[in-house]
Formats: structure tokens, C-alpha cells, sequence
């Protein structure tokens, strides 16, 4: 945006920051404070069941999938999507357990931290303790209280590459049990908007950027995910500086499965079609896409599927991530409700002449009035499900 001096607000997990549960118990450590997230309560996560997918689509058996095959400009002519725009909920569990700081140990009057010293780092994800896969907080923290004051082995991944570190756990007299001094975390929640929908499978694609951990910044390697219908209750307006914000709450139940997490948004599969999709509509490749006016669909706490006015302007045709054009509300119900673009709104579908273009995805931090936006390609291009053609 030429020389302003301006942030940008990346809409990392959904929602203002992710709903992201430390597991600091885990770690061996004394409970961090939490962040204070107004989006929503603070939510418990099951272990999530799983539900039947299309064939064509990765089960949650898997980790979800960061590596997905290029659609051809020939595959998109002509392809149709329904139009989503409202609101949906996810719960997920990481692959491994993420390490988000550390906290010194104190015993006999001293302050030690054995994971500093073993070589840990934030950003690794710890995938298996003494050779045996790590799946859960829960499942490290009975590790390294049950250790009897042995090492242990851990294999992390970091950078791309896997590394062995040998931890040494110390007894905590003030505690009376082994602590490692670091905070670990293997599950969140959050709201984002849903962009489009397959109707034939139920697949459907949303946010147009990646769930990130909102202390690394990195994207998370997720193992599996629910997703559930949401409630949004109020609106805080944005405002210089300031982002505003949806808050909401999930309902109860379970009405999908997330299947992918990538950088240009998250995928998944709903066991039914949500009311309020449109029908579907042809999209619009990147280089049918104008400069002038077009609308998005999004939900605030009336909680109906609304068309609010935008332009669309400073086009990049060769973006090939989530910030392919600057997006800028005009409509005056948008303005006056929420500011403009405000936190929980990522993925509301943007469309002009008729076409579904792409979707929000972020806002600009001193201006609310204005973000980016996605192209649709850009998001089909990173999806691993079956697509619906014109006939």
C-alpha cells in the first residue's frame, strides 16, 4: 500500500486470536496465563469422533494436508460453486504438541529450565517421546511426571526437518513432581466464514488464509478438527488501530469435519448443506477480475447472510497467496455496523458480475474501511476435493 505506515492485521485462526487452550500442565509446568480472547468463551475440547467423507477427500486419520496438487486454468473454466457467508465454528487437535515458551523450573532455591537446556525451541512441534508417537498433551505430561528422573527422548520437527533432543526432567520440591519448564499446546477454537460449497459432496472451502498459532505464527499441522454450527452475538466495531470483531459462541453439536489447513485457507466436508448457501454460481479466474465495484456475503449478529458493498482495486495478477487485491467497504450498513472488515469475517465471498471472485482476508490495522483479498483460483488451487462442473 505504497509508503503508509500501516500493520496488517493477518486474521491468523479465524477470529481475533485463536481460542487456543495452553496445555501448560502438560509441559510440567504451573498453568501461563491465557490471553484474554473475546470472540468467544473459553472452550473445552474433546477428543473429536469422525464422520464419513467423500472418498476424494483426506480422512482425519491423517495429519491434514499442507501439499496439494495445482487445478489447471482448463480444470476452472466453467466451474460452479455455491456461495457461502455464514459463520462456522472449528475444534481441532495439532499433529504432536507445539511448544509456545518456556518458564524457568525453581527447586532448591534455584531457577533452572531443562527444555532451554536440552536445545528446545518455540515453533517445534514435539511428534514422539522415546520413539513413541505423541498425540496429546495429556499424553506428555504423564511422560514426564512418571519419568522416576530419567531422560527422555524427543523427536521434533523444526524447519522441515526432524531432530532428536535428549530432556532431562528435574523434581520440583515445591511441586513434589518432574517439570521441564516449558508451555505446550495441542488443541484450539476459533470462527471463521465460510466461502463457498460443493453441493454434490458437502465439501466446502473457508477463511482464504491458514489457521496459525497465534504465538509462533506458523501454520499448524493439525491431525484432526470438528466443525459446528455458530451463534454470532455481537459485533465490535473497528476502529484505527484498533480491529474490531465478531463474537459468537458454537452450538451444540457437530455438523462436519475439518480436512485441510493451508495458507490460503482451511477445507472441510458439512454432513449437510447449511441453510442460506446460494445456489451455485460460476467463478471468475484472476484475469476476469476488474477494478469497481462488487459485494460480499457475510453474517453479523442478525445472524442472516447479507450482501454488503465493496470495490475492488490494486489487483495483482500473479499473487499466488491470500493478499491477490485490496478490497475497500462502501457499503454504509457494513460501515456503520462494524467498521468495515472486522476479525471473524475472513473468507465472506466476494462477487462480481455474478461470478464468485474470491474472499476477504485481511484487514488493514489503522483503517478497518480496507484489506485484501483472495482469489477463488488461489483457494481451489490449494483444495484436494472433487469439483462440481457447469453443464
Amino acid at each position: 500500500m505504497k509508503k503508509r505506515m500501516i500493520k496488517l492485521l493477518s486474521c491468523v485462526l479465524l477470529t481475533v486470536a485463536v481460542m487456543l487452550a495452553y496445555a501448560a500442565a502438560a509441559a510440567g509446568l504451573s498453568p501461563s496465563p491465557q490471553k484474554e480472547n473475546n470472540a468467544l468463551p473459553t472452550v473445552a475440547i474433546p477428543v473429536m469422533s469422525r464422520v464419513a467423507l467423500p472418498t476424494a477427500l483426506h480422512t482425519t486419520a491423517e495429519p491434514l494436508s499442507h501439499t496439494i496438487p495445482t487445478l489447471s486454468t482448463d480444470d476452472l473454466h466453467g466451474l460452479r460453486l455455491a456461495a457461502g457467508g455464514m459463520p462456522f465454528g472449528v475444534k481441532f487437535f495439532t499433529e504432536g504438541v507445539s511448544v509456545v515458551g518456556f518458564s524457568d523450573v525453581e527447586t532448591n532455591g534455584q531457577k533452572i529450565n531443562p527444555a532451554t537446556a536440552a536445545g528446545l525451541h518455540t515453533k517445534d512441534i514435539i511428534t514422539k517421546i522415546n520413539g513413541a508417537p505423541l498425540t496429546s498433551a495429556a499424553q506428555l505430561t504423564d511422560a514426564i511426571e512418571g519419568c522416576g528422573g530419567k531422560e527422555l527422548t524427543l523427536t521434533c520437527r523444526r524447519a522441515g526437518r526432524e531432530v532428536d533432543l535428549k530432556l532431562k526432567p528435574i523434581y520440583s520440591k515445591e511441586e513434589s513432581r518432574y517439570k521441564t519448564g516449558i508451555w505446550v499446546r495441542d488443541n484450539g477454537a476459533g470462527i471463521g466464514t465460510v466461502t463457498f460449497i460443493i453441493p454434490e459432496t458437502g465439501a466446502f472451502a473457508g477463511l482464504g488464509h491458514g489457521i496459525c498459532d497465534a504465538d509462533t505464527g506458523e501454520l499448524i499441522a493439525m491431525k484432526r478438527g470438528t466443525v459446528s454450527d455458530v451463534t454470532i452475538s455481537s459485533v465490535v466495531r473497528g476502529a484505527a488501530g484498533k480491529p474490531g470483531e465478531l463474537k459468537g459462541y458454537f452450538n451444540a453439536g457437530k455438523v462436519g469435519s475439518l480436512v485441510g489447513n493451508t495458507a490460503c485457507g482451511v477445507w472441510g466436508v458439512f454432513s449437510e448443506i447449511p441453510e442460506g448457501a446460494s445456489e451455485p454460481m460460476e467463478i471468475a479466474l484472476r484475469d476476469e477480475i476488474q477494478e469497481g465495484d462488487a459485494y460480499i456475503l457475510s453474517t453479523l449478529d442478525n445472524n442472516k447472510i447479507c450482501k454488503y458493498a465493496i470495490k475492488i482495486s490494486n489487483i495483482n495478477r500473479d499473487a499466488k497467496a491470500s493478499k491477490c487485491f485490496t478490497v475497500t467497504v462502501t457499503d454504509p450498513d457494513l460501515l456503520a455496523a462494524s467498521g468495515g472488515i472486522v476479525q471473524g469475517m475472513s473468507g465472506s465471498p466476494i462477487i462480481q458480475n455474478g461470478k464468485l471472485v474470491g474472499a476477504v482476508t485481511h484487514v488493514l490495522i489503522n483503517d478497518p474501511t480496507t484489506g485484501y483479498g483472495i482469489f477463488i483460483e488461489n483457494m481451489l488451487n490449494a483444495a484436494n476435493i472433487p469439483m462440481a462442473k457447469a453443464s
